[in-house]
Formats: structure tokens, sequence, C-alpha cells
């Protein structure tokens, strides 16, 4: 007996428990087979000494998550110079408590914070397929779609009070700093530009000329962000937001980037480059997902420690 199309129940029955086992891989092992990426970028100016940043994006907590929390704790472990959060560490309204004692360790460092979407609304249950379609019609997030109707609002507040008590500095369409014992470092950040609340034209004028450098950082890598701050003479950017694609293909690469980022720059050290001006971009693919999606394959979650050195 032979299955409609003429497909074998043998084969039909081996894909099927292939794609059963990809699941299973990809929602109980690499979904938690958290990694450090360690990256160098010669960025600062001549004669100034390294600094180690560590980058921590979309984290996407959800309550009991116990695993992913020891490990963002033992990150402290590494003595950065300062940390960056590029945003959505809610993916559960219950679990602010436990991306505080999950980033507590970190907190003990100067860092600097963005917010994303996912801290400022609970997710909902999405076909996958979507995105697909959205990349072929140039629509991602509110870029190009409706406003949002009913959505379920987290309560990001007391987070982002925990993050303030700490000394991380909120760099919601603002300008901050961090005096280190041996940098004076200033940053340009932006609010989510998935959901349209960037707001460039309240930081726009380039790097801040009295630091000894200045960063850009931004949630979502949209490329009207990622052009503004080159254009303004940022030499680096950091986002996250893309997950890496989270589904990827082996010896492909991502197919989506849920934003209009080409997937060739979906996760890693990148350039961009407008008009003459070429800044390094660093995209961070993140150690979570959302709760509706909690699946990674060909796409470990990670952080990425930088160190940032002087250019030749």
């Amino acid at each position: 007996m032979r299955a409609r199309y003429g497909i074998p129940l043998k084969v039909t029955a081996g894909l099927t428990a292939a794609a059963a086992a990809g699941l299973v891989y990809a929602a109980g092992f690499e979904a938690r087979s958290f990694r450090l990426r360690r990256l160098t970028v010669p960025v600062l100016p001549p004669g100034m000494r390294d600094l180690r940043v560590l980058q921590v994006s979309d984290i996407h907590m959800v309550c009991g998550q116990r695993k992913k929390r020891a490990w963002l704790q033992s990150l402290a472990g590494l003595r950065p110079d300062f940390v960056v959060n590029t945003g959505d560490n809610l993916s559960d309204p219950d679990a602010v408590p436990e991306v505080l004692d999950a980033l507590g360790p970190l907190m003990e460092f100067p860092g600097v914070y963005v917010m994303g979407s996912n801290d400022y609304y609970g997710p909902t249950p999405r076909n996958p397929a979507r995105y697909l379609k959205e990349k072929a019609q140039g629509r991602h997030g509110l870029n190009g779609n409706g406003p949002v109707v009913g959505a379920r609002h987290n309560p990001w507040e007391p987070m982002r009070d925990g993050f303030d008590a700490a000394g991380w500095v909120d760099l919601t369409n603002t300008r901050g700093r961090l005096k280190l014992p041996e940098a004076d470092l200033a940053f340009t950040g932006l609010d989510d530009p998935h959901i349209k609340r960037d707001r460039y034209e309240r930081v726009a004028g380039g790097p801040d000329a009295s630091a000894d450098f200045t960063v850009g950082v931004v949630h979502a890598p949209y490329l009207r962000s990622l052009d503004a701050f080159t254009a303004d003479g940022y030499e680096l950017i950091l986002a996250g937001h893309t997950h890496g694609g989270q589904l990827c293909i082996p010896f492909y690469g991502a197919l989506v980037t849920n934003c209009d980022l080409d997937t060739d720059r979906v996760k890693g050290l990148s350039t961009h480059t407008v008009a003459d001006r070429t800044s390094y971009l660093h995209v961070s693919a993140g150690c979570g997902t959302n709760r509706y999606t909690p699946v990674r394959f060909a796409c470990p979650p990670e952080a990425t420690l930088l160190t940032l050195t002087a250019r030749a």
C-alpha cells in the first residue's frame, strides 16, 4: 500500500520521524545550549586601552527558566568593563523578578540598556510562516502594518527601576555616559524601531566630542536607525532583535531577520555604510525565544563578549 501522491508509507513515516526528532532537538537541546561569542572590534582611538563589553539581548525570560538564569548569572565571571543590554528581556509578564535575579551579578558592573517591543507588550501565539509573508511584503512589526489592537501590556516599569537602581543607564531615545576608571564613554540610544518608538531627531548630532568614545545602541537594527547612526559618524552600533534568524538552514543561514536588515547580517559583526561613512555593526542572536515558539535550529542562544581595541 502507498501513501497519497505516490510517496511510500515508509518514506512518509521516516520524514515524520525526522521532523519530530528535529523539533525535539530544536526545543529540548539547542534552545538551551547557551554559548558565548567572542569578537574583537578595532574602533577605539589610537593609544586607548582595550575595553571588554558584554552584550546581552533578547532574554525573553519565562518563569521557571532556571538554566537560563544560572547561565546569565555566570557571565559575571567574565569581569567585563561594562554591559550593554539591547532589550526584549521579557516573554512573561510575571518574570520581572527572574530577569532581575538573572542579571543581578551583571548589574554589579557599569551598564546601559534599551527596551524592545517584548519588554512593553506580552507575546501572542503567531504562525511562524507570517514572518516569511511579511518579509516578502516588506512589512515588519508596526512598520507597514496596522496599529496594535488589544495588546497585553507587560509590567516593564519595575524592571526599568531595578536597572536604574543598579546604576545602569537608560538610553531610551536619549544619550548617556559611563565614566570608567580608564575611559569616559558616551552612548546614544533609541527606543525600539520595530514598534516605531525610535526618535532619532532627539539624539541627532553625532558622537559626543568630549568623551573618549561613543557607541550607538538600539534594539531592532532597522535600516533607518543604522543609516542615521552611520551618517552621524558612529563607529560602533550594537543591536539585537533578530534572534539570528532563530530557525536557520545549515550551510545556508537565516531565512528572515524580522526587520528590513538583510539576512547576511542577521547576527555577528559586520559593517554598515552610508555615503562615505562606515560603522561596525554587531547584532546579537540573543539567548531566548518567544514563549510560544521556544525552538532554535542552527542558531544557538548566545551572549557576546566584544573586545574593543584601538584602530591601527
